[in-house]
């Protein structure tokens, strides 16, 4: 192997590194949003629920929350599967 045949391998296998290493510290980023938006959605849910007896209105506006969030999550979901398939 030459040396620039050298240099040149190198600097191919610096960049994979620096992709592979970009990549997972997203999708670290995305699970643990997943998981702030997860705990959220879970009480907005329960706080509808618990709403429902008492002011129908209340309810109402958290299911929505908790229904945006959903949206959020699933969306973020999309996101993590991808960037899964990418690095494998």
């Amino acid at each position: 192997m030459t040396k620039s045949n050298l240099f040149f391998d190198i600097k191919q296998k610096n960049r994979t590194f620096k992709y592979l290493f970009i990549s997972m510290n997203r999708i670290e980023n995305i699970k643990n949003h997943q998981s702030k938006l997860s705990k959220r959605y879970k009480q907005l849910v329960e706080q509808a629920y618990n709403f429902r007896q008492t002011d129908s209105a209340l309810s109402d506006i958290s299911e929505y929350k908790s229904i945006k969030l959903l949206n959020k999550l699933n969306r973020l979901k999309y996101l993590s599967r991808e960037q899964t398939e990418i690095r494998n």
